[in-house]
């Protein structure tokens, strides 16, 4: 993880007064630890259960982790001996919690506390707490993301992987092996083994262990390698989807041939050619395997019975606008991909970004004021003139959306892992 002063004026974290929690002043000391994670969006796409119990996919998958100054969970993780049992509360609201979030919050907390250490006062180098102490104080955790959850924009991956990363810090918790704080990640949530890191991240599906304890997450490259790399992010929907992922993997892995076949002979021959295109910073071969995957994911969707519709008549015209414009271009400026929603995620690179922004606010109208996060980048694109060959290419394969097809347009790029944050970020309020 990296300390927030590192990185201060890139990522500003107030904390929106409606999600400070207030607890009554303890009367023991309490002891806290407040850390943002980051969201990240695969290119090579995890879907499907090996084990349910250990919460293990498949096949690899791939992922950039994106900028934190955009899309981020923020959470405080804190303990003390009168506290009588553990809590949660997420974007202001106390969660009440069923047996499958149980489960997950169980296995991040225990398995994190698992691997604490002594507290050690940083001006007297005394013990505050003893490792075992730990064990005697139950936790409060609040967190909060500030994008939809639950939409498909990987909600899910930042929460578990603030939570794990905010337990670390508390407990100043250390790996037995390489890797295993992620091991525990993805027991909350699979894809947030990918967010404990920045930049490219592959998670290796592991097996060979009968704890699937190689199921972890790798770094490939850090967020400095491919610094050109951009995301233009189209929410298409913020309301929580149909299906949820993990009921949709439960229907796919049990009906779907295509997503055996995937698994087996697909993927690992595109993670090790994607991986090459990073290496390279080949964006042509990296852009043509990550609309591929994203095709043959939904395709699996489909071929799962009964099918399952994660994309709608909005985010295929997304895709139908994409190959206009790289069709027009005679190169890929620009790779969709998606998720479990409807939502598209555009990679492109920096010095593409403003034409294809203002392509996208040609065609998907803005709804109001903030429609685009970055007020700068919006102003390019509102300036930036298109070609008129690249006009008539589109408006001759797509219509004009509606205002409101498109709620809202983030722009971002690839960022760092988990980052502690100072006090004053704390989400609980001690009154």
């Amino acid at each position: 993880m990296t300390n927030q002063n590192e990185h201060e004026q890139d990522h500003p974290h107030q904390v929106p007064a409606a999600f400070k929690i207030q607890l009554p002043t303890p009367s023991t000391p309490i002891h806290s630890a407040t850390v943002s994670a980051p969201t990240n969006i695969a290119c090579i796409k995890y879907w499907g259960k090996a084990s349910s119990h250990y919460n293990t996919p498949i096949n690899d998958s791939l992922s950039l982790t994106l900028d934190q100054a955009d899309l981020r969970a923020v959470t405080t993780a804190s303990c003390c001996k009168c506290f009588t049992e553990d809590k949660l509360w997420l974007n202001g609201k106390e969660v009440q919690m069923n047996a499958s979030t149980l489960k997950r919050f169980r296995a991040c907390v225990d398995g994190i506390r698992a691997l604490a250490s002594d507290k050690v006062d940083d001006i007297t180098h005394q013990i505050v707490v003893t490792r075992s102490e730990w064990e005697t104080m139950p936790v409060h955790i609040a967190s909060y993301n500030n994008f939809p959850t639950a939409a498909g924009l990987a909600s899910s991956a930042a929460g578990y992987a603030a939570l794990v990363a905010s337990l670390v810090a508390l407990y100043d918790a250390r790996e037995e092996y390489p890797g295993q704080f992620s091991a525990i990640a993805r027991q909350g949530s699979g894809s947030a083994c990918r967010s404990l890191y920045g930049g490219f991240v592959a998670w290796r599906a592991g097996g060979e262990r009968e704890d699937w304890s190689d199921s972890i997450a790798e770094p490939v490259v850090d967020e400095m390698h491919w610094e050109e790399i951009r995301a233009v992010i189209l929410v298409v929907s913020n309301k929580e989807k149909e299906t949820s992922s993990t009921k949709g993997m439960e229907t796919s892995v049990t009906t779907s041939r295509l997503l055996e076949y995937r698994a087996k002979h697909v993927v690992p021959q595109r993670m090790k050619e994607i991986e090459k295109a990073i290496q390279e910073k080949d964006f042509e071969s990296f852009g043509k395997v990550t609309m591929m995957d994203s095709n043959q994911f939904h395709a699996t969707c489909l071929d799962t019975y009964p099918p399952i519709f994660y994309m709608n008549d909005v985010s295929k015209s997304v895709v139908t606008m994409v190959h206009v414009y790289n069709e027009w271009a005679e190169e890929i400026r620009a790779a969709y991909t998606f998720d479990a929603g409807p939502n598209a995620v555009l990679y492109t690179l920096e010095k593409y970004q403003v034409e294809l922004l203002a392509l996208v606010l040609r065609y998907y109208p803005e709804v109001g004021e903030g429609y685009v996060n970055n007020s700068e980048l919006r102003k390019e694109a509102m300036e930036f003139a298109l070609e008129a060959g690249l006009v008539e290419a589109v408006e001759k394969r797509c219509r004009v959306r509606d205002i409101g097809d498109v709620k809202m347009v983030y722009c971002t790029k690839g960022g760092p892992g988990p980052q502690t944050l100072g006090d004053q970020c704390s989400l609980f309020e001690f009154v």
